[in-house]
């Protein structure tokens, strides 16, 4: 009984203490995230002063939770149409990204001469840009409505599912294969899981959809609980990492129709529990190997702005942007964050070298001030940027594609929800005047695409077939919105009178 007190006072202390940390770091405008993991090193065992948690293990299994939610979270954010929504020149520009930071990083990882397997993990610690805290940097930077944020978007949102298969490869390195042959198992394993569920979530959302279509948010928030843990422990006993089991049933919820909804309630749980997930690995970094690292880090964030850079300015001239646009692009993505942390504490976790915890801990916190700091002023770095590089042109409409969600991952810190509605064959939303959806107040009608253009909505606007809608809610009125937009596809203008509610 007393280790159980002592256990409930050091996570209640802990999330006290990630709370103060991070509301004084956000005063100057620093992301979260570092700011959780330097409350772990700071009132952690190696760590002179008050020792919070002495033994890390007290919250190993709280911090696995916070791991779960965080790749569930993340599952949710994005469908699988994601990746062909971009079209192909957004798929180049990821990839070019992708080729020269992660590439980048296994060149930089063997000439760190830690060994083999540690190369290809620190490749993804220093070549994986955080989601987060890019979507953070460009509500705060204002820079949302800009025409290269699509771009920027949609980079982030294929790093993720880059992210998913690159654990699937690292599975031999962090479930500790001895042979090629044990190598080759788990790795077919891996893909063996990522494709079995993928196909869940490709052909089989609309009946796992069924599980959570109740009203009642206690029994919602219970069981995509239960699938999402119970789905990680099966990874896990299977070899594949809990995370991308956690990814992965996120994936499958987030292309059912209460996805939404889902992210709205999924949301405090991820921030509390990813929260001690970061602490936890503060509480594992010892401050004098952080130490022992620094020329290693410096070179790393060098490389870093090297490549994100280059990557700006690559994607610039794809889309025939400005300098500014290239900076702002390469500026925006600089940042490391959980996704760097997720992988240095699977590594250590699997017995590598405990460098990489400290490697990462430390690169992470100073590309969280270099970053948002390079972010917020671009357009003065992005003047060190030869206009030669770049071929500025003006753009057209229908140039890039319209059907690119940005979705609340990114409108969450503005209070609001993006509603992405498309009027599919048979739905009887066709021929509906814009004002007979009455939708409820609150709730705004932002722009229709049709035929590769967009324009505004205007009251008699009529909707027809392939009629792609945005729709501003708050997120109160998210559900009451969906309810009648279904109704309506359902019933049609006389929705309400035929006794059709969208439930």
């Amino acid at each position: 009984m007393p280790h159980a007190a002592d256990t409930l006072m050091a996570l209640g202390g802990a999330f006290v203490v990630c709370a103060l940390v991070a509301r004084a770091g956000g005063r100057l405008g620093l992301p979260t995230v570092p700011l959780f993991m330097l409350a772990g090193v700071v009132f952690g065992p190696s760590t002179p002063g008050i020792d919070l948690v002495s033994d890390p293990e007290d919250l190993e299994l709280v911090a696995r939770l916070g791991l779960v939610f965080l790749l569930f979270y993340l599952g949710l954010e994005f469908t699988l149409d994601q990746l062909a929504a971009g079209g192909r020149r957004l798929v180049t520009a990821a990839s070019i990204y992708l080729l020269l930071n992660v590439g980048g990083g296994v060149a930089y990882g063997f000439w760190v001469g830690w060994g083999a397997p540690e190369a290809f993990v620190i490749a993804g610690v220093v070549g994986i840009s955080s989601t987060a805290i890019v979507t953070k940097v460009l509500v705060e930077t204002r820079r949302l409505g800009n025409r290269e944020t699509r771009t920027i978007l949609g980079i982030a949102v294929i790093e993720d599912i880059f992210l998913a298969f690159y654990l699937a490869l690292l599975q031999p390195i962090l479930g500790g294969a001895d042979t090629w042959q044990e190598a080759v198992t788990g790795i077919a394993t891996a893909f063996a899981f990522l494709v079995t569920l993928g196909a869940i979530a490709r052909y089989g959302a609309a009946q796992v959809g069924r599980l959570v279509s109740t009203h009642d948010e206690e029994i919602v928030v219970v069981l995509f609980v239960g699938l999402a843990v119970t789905t990680a422990g099966i990874a896990e006993a299977l070899g594949v990492s809990d995370a991308i089991g956690a990814f992965m049933v996120g994936l499958i919820l987030g292309a059912t129709t209460r996805a939404g909804r889902l992210r709205t309630l999924t949301h405090p749980l991820r921030d509390a529990f990813g929260a001690i997930f970061f602490f936890h690995f503060g509480l594992t970094i010892d401050p004098g190997e952080v130490v022992g690292v620094l020329p290693q880090i410096a070179v790393a964030v060098v490389m870093t702005i090297v490549l994100a850079t280059a990557a700006g300015v690559i994607a610039a001239r794809m889309y025939r942007f400005t300098r500014v646009e290239a900076g702002n692009i390469g500026f925006t993505v600089l940042t490391r964050g959980e996704f760097s942390i997720i992988l240095a504490s699977l590594a250590v976790a699997a017995g590598l070298d405990r460098r990489i915890g400290s490697l990462a801990a430390g690169y992470v916190l100073v590309l969280a001030i270099v970053g948002p700091v390079a972010a917020a002023h671009s357009q003065t770095f992005a003047r060190l940027i030869p206009n030669r590089l770049l071929r500025p042109g003006e753009m057209k409409w229908g140039e890039t594609p319209l059907d690119l969600e940005a979705g609340v991952g990114s409108l969450h810190h503005l209070g609001s929800e993006l509603l992405q509605v498309t009027v599919t064959p048979g739905s009887r939303l066709h021929g509906v005047y814009v004002w007979e959806l009455r939708l409820p107040p609150g709730v705004t009608l932002g722009l229709l695409a049709r035929d590769g253009s967009t324009r505004s909505l205007e009251d008699d606007t009529v909707l027809r077939i392939g009629d792609v809608l945005l729709v501003f809610t708050r997120p109160e009125l998210r559900l009451s919105a969906e309810r009648r937009i279904l109704a309506v596809h359902r019933a049609g203008r006389l929705a309400q009178w035929r006794g059709e509610t969208g439930d």
